[in-house]
Formats: C-alpha cells, structure tokens, sequence
C-alpha cells in the first residue's frame, strides 16, 4: 500500500494520467479520462461548454461554484444541491456548476490561484494534475476533519494520491478497483473455469487452451501504458518509489514488461488492442463481436461495456486480478478525481460540508454507484441495500460485484504520483510498448533504460 509523493513542479505533456486513459471520451472511461470537453474555451463565462445553476429561486441561498471537465460529475453535484436544499432548507445553497475543456480548465484554476481572485468555491482535479495544486503555499482546503473519524471505513490509498505531508486535499470519485472481464460463453466453449485461474501463469495457460480450442486470443494489450502499469503495481512497483526516486528501470517492471511482450509475441494468446487502447470505437466494435476471451481493466469501465458492447449482456464475469506470487495484491486502484475545496471560497465551511454531503458521506458514496456506476471508496456501504438493489450492472454482469470487493478489499494496491509521471506515461505510450511490444526492435530492459533517460532531465528542469 502505497502513498503519493509529489515533487516541485508538474510539466506540461500530451498525455495526462487520466483516471482511464488517453484523450477524449466518456467519463472515467474516455480516452482523457475523465475529461468530456473539447478544446478550446476559456474557463470562467462563455467558456464553460455548459453551465446549470440549481438553488437560483431560493431566496438568501449561499452561492457556490463547481468547476469540473465531466458532464456526469456535474449533473452528480447538481442532483446533490438539489438534495441538500432539500434537507437543509435553513442553509440553502446556489450551486453553479460548470464544464470546461480538460486542460483549459486545470490551467485556468492553477492561474486564479496563483493570482488569488477568480477560483471556484469547488473544483474537480485529475489525478495527474493534482500534484500542479500542492506545492509551496497550498490554495486548497485541507479535507481531514470531514473523514479522520471515518477514515477506516474507506479504501484509503484513495485519499493517498490527493495528500501531502498528512493532510488530504481531494475527495475522490470511485476506488478504480482493477479486475479481470471473461467472456465465459468464449472461456465455457474452451472448457476454462475462470475460477481456477489464481496465477498468471493459469492465466496463460488458460489463454493457450482458449487460442487451440476457439481460435479467439485471451485477451488484447495496449500500447498506451494500460498495458503495463496495473500489473507492475499489484506487485508493489512502481515507475516512482516512496521518495519520489524514479524506478522505471527496476528489476520487477523490466519482467513484467517482458511478460506482457512474452503473451503477445511468445505464448500468442494476446494480440495487440485494435485501435491501440480500449477505449476506442475499433476495439468497442472488436470485443463486442467476441473478439478476445477477456480484458484487464478497472471496474469503472463497466460502464463502457454497457454503452459501447451490447452484445456482450449476460456473458461477461468479473473476477480479480490473478497474481505472479502470493504476496501481490488481486487489484490496484487506477486513475480517479478528485474534488477539491480551494482556499479563495468566501464559504470554505460550507462548501467543504456539502463536498461531503455529495461524496463522502455513506449516502453520497452509494449515489456514486446508482448514480454514476463507479465502486465506491467507502466500503462499509457495499453491503447496502441501495448497492445490493437490482441494477443495469447486474444484469449486465452478475450480482456478486461488491462480494467480490470486500474479498479483496485489504489488497488494493495503489500507485504513486508525482509530477513526472506525466513524462513516464508518455515515454510508455510512444515508445516503450510500441518497441518492445509492436516491433520488438528493443528487450524490454533497453526500453526501459532509454525511457529513464529521456525523463531524468526533465526531472532537472
């Protein structure tokens, strides 16, 4: 279990560690991640490419302003003010939420405070982007009173990655919990019981028998760096160890890439992702034809199969992650947003008790699931029945999601962010796997000995 450690200063890069992937697309599933806007727009009026005000017909309601990149994050914290004027009619609020392009948006914020005027009362901030927020004089509001007396009833590498020197600065959106999708009409035609694949070394062995028996690949990886990070962090590595020291290189990550190249190239029971990543029309449109037997994605990518693999209703099960010893852990908690309360609010007790009115609360984290679909970072409302209630997910899947959560709960491992992570990404997803993985023109320590090269220097900038 890991925490984040955040340097001095975030460079700018084309690829944010979104809480799902690489650019565009829906909500914690999207190519940006979490990021729905376009390009474009200046943050503050007419840039926002939407803008909805709830509480503006209550006279003397407070006013409070959400800036986010998510039209769902948005639509979640105006149905949250519309309950909390509900239920707090002494204390009514004027909640303007809007949304703006991803990176307009997060520039727009650090600007406003650094400038100290012109800062929303709450804002969204991707959890690459955090690290940008916590440095020097930090402009957000510490977050602990809301949760120290709860704090052991969530997944608390969830608070990690949005914390500095013991302080939390961001409520986060979802545990991001990664698993193992089969499509047990595939697996059942090969004879595969899912259940008994424990090890990876199962898993490839399953994946062989799956190519002889059904001509179908067991699963596909991407190139982007999907196709690596999750199954480094389940053993406890990382690109960036606990001081912040960059580890791209280390000995674990350097077999682990070779493992993921040794499914595609030398067992041959993975192909490469069609449109290089999963949250592409082209790999949408393979895997919804029963393309490949199984995906390792986190739990929030649900939602994309609902959406985008209608095909797939009723024979996909979602198992953890298999292990390569006994002391890795079955999931890893990837990508999130958290939503922060900035210091420049007029209102900062206010908006930090409706922050966890909307998110932190037992009630908040369970309409993240009825609401959103994500895993909610508070356990202890898995078992609820609100969350055990019949849902499109069920249906879709099976009924056994939040069983199969609190089996694994104690072994989320989590990762660690640091301003260059955006640089590690980037050198994985244009190089690295295309290297070793697509033309195999370099062994995966070259690779990666080459990655740490190229971003040691802009750790000196």
């Amino acid at each position: 279990m890991k925490k984040s450690y955040f340097l001095s200063t975030l460079l700018a890069s084309s690829v944010a560690l979104a809480a799902c992937g690489g650019g565009g697309g829906n909500e914690e599933g999207g190519g940006n991640a979490e990021a729905e806007g376009n390009s474009g727009g200046e943050a503050g009026g007419e840039g926002a490419t939407e803008s909805v005000v709830v509480g503006d017909d209550i006279e003397g309601a407070t006013e409070l302003d959400f800036w986010t990149f998510a039209e769902t994050h948005a639509e979640f914290f105006e149905d949250a003010a519309e309950r909390w004027n509900e239920e707090n009619p002494d204390d009514p609020i004027q909640l303007t939420a809007e949304v703006y392009p991803f990176d307009q948006m997060h520039n727009n914020v650090l600007l406003a405070l650094q400038s100290g005027s012109d800062a929303p009362d709450l804002v969204d901030l991707e959890i690459a982007r955090f690290p940008n927020f916590l440095e020097g004089d930090i402009q957000l509001e510490p977050l602990n009173d809301l949760v120290e007396d709860e704090i052991d009833n969530f997944i608390t590498e969830r608070f990690d990655i949005y914390s500095k020197d013991g302080d939390y600065y961001g409520a986060p959106t979802h545990l991001g919990a990664t698993v193992v999708y089969y499509n047990t009409e595939i697996t059942d035609e090969a004879g595969i019981d899912i259940d008994s694949i424990e090890t990876w070394d199962d898993y490839v062995e399953a994946g062989q028998t799956v190519v002889e028996e059904t001509g179908v690949p067991m699963t596909t990886i991407s190139t982007n760096w999907y196709g690596l990070w999750p199954f480094v962090a389940q053993q406890g590595s990382d690109f960036f160890d606990d001081d912040g020291e960059l580890t791209l290189a280390n000995e674990t990550n350097v077999e682990t890439l070779q493992f993921v190249s040794d499914m595609v190239n030398e067992h041959e029971i993975a192909e490469i992702t069609p449109g290089e990543q999963n949250h592409s029309e082209e790999y949408y449109g393979f895997m919804n034809g029963g393309g490949a037997a199984s995906t390792v994605m986190p739990l929030f990518f649900m939602s994309n199969f609902l959406a985008e693999m209608p095909d797939l209703a009723g024979k996909m099960e979602i198992r953890p992650m298999p292990v390569f010893n006994e002391s890795d852990g079955r999931t890893v908690g990837m990508g999130g947003t958290g939503t922060a309360v900035t210091s420049q609010s007029e209102n900062v007790d206010l908006a930090k008790e409706f922050l966890y009115f909307a998110k932190l609360s037992e009630e908040g984290n369970i309409n993240l699931w009825t609401q959103l679909g994500f895993d909610p970072p508070r356990w202890d409302v898995w078992e609820t029945e609100e969350i055990q209630a019949d849902s499109e997910f069920y249906e879709y899947f099976n009924d056994d999601i939040f069983d199969l959560l609190l089996d694994i709960r104690d072994e989320v491992e989590g990762v660690n962010i640091t301003p260059h992570t955006p640089d590690v990404l980037d050198e994985i997803d244009t190089n690295v796997m295309f290297n070793v993985i697509r033309e195999e023109t370099q062994t995966p320590q070259e690779a990666l000995d080459q990655a740490e090269e190229a971003v040691r220097p802009r750790m000196q900038e």
